[in-house]
């Protein structure tokens, strides 16, 4: 696994971890660091935290409005970190090439979550990935 993945991995433990206790991702992520049995912070990832939670409420509503029959609410918790990790990619990550940022997410969801969750999780970042163009000039 590159360090990039890791990186990816690790900022989606932190989402995970900060919805199932209704913390903020950024002191659960900054108490993670300081803790000596966890490895230093990575740049990326503590990039992509940072990014999600700066653009959290758009990224909810385009996750809300392109996840045909699924609302938040009823989608396991880590699948929404990884929807919500592989949408700021998708449009804020200007390095991160559009189906890059899908096939990670894909493989984040085959290694942490449900056997349907890959088929799910890439179908709505597929979707999203068709738009990305116009919804960039929208940011």
């Amino acid at each position: 696994m590159g360090a990039r993945s890791k990186a990816r991995k690790r900022a989606v433990d932190v989402l995970y971890a900060a919805a199932v206790r209704d913390a903020d991702p950024l002191t659960l992520h900054a108490e993670r660091t300081e803790v000596t049995e966890h490895p230093a912070p990575n740049d990326y990832a503590t990039t992509l935290i940072e990014g999600v939670v700066a653009h959290r409420e758009r990224i909810d509503e385009l996750l809300a409005e392109h996840a045909e029959g699924w609302t938040l609410d009823r989608m396991p918790f880590v699948d929404v970190a990884i929807l919500r990790l592989g949408v700021y990619e998708l449009l804020w990550a200007s390095d991160v090439p559009d189906p890059v940022a899908v096939d990670e997410a894909v493989q984040l969801a085959k290694m942490l979550s449900t056997d349907d969750s890959p088929r799910f999780v890439n179908g709505v970042l597929g979707r999203l990935a068709t738009l990305a163009e116009q919804l960039r000039a929208t940011l």
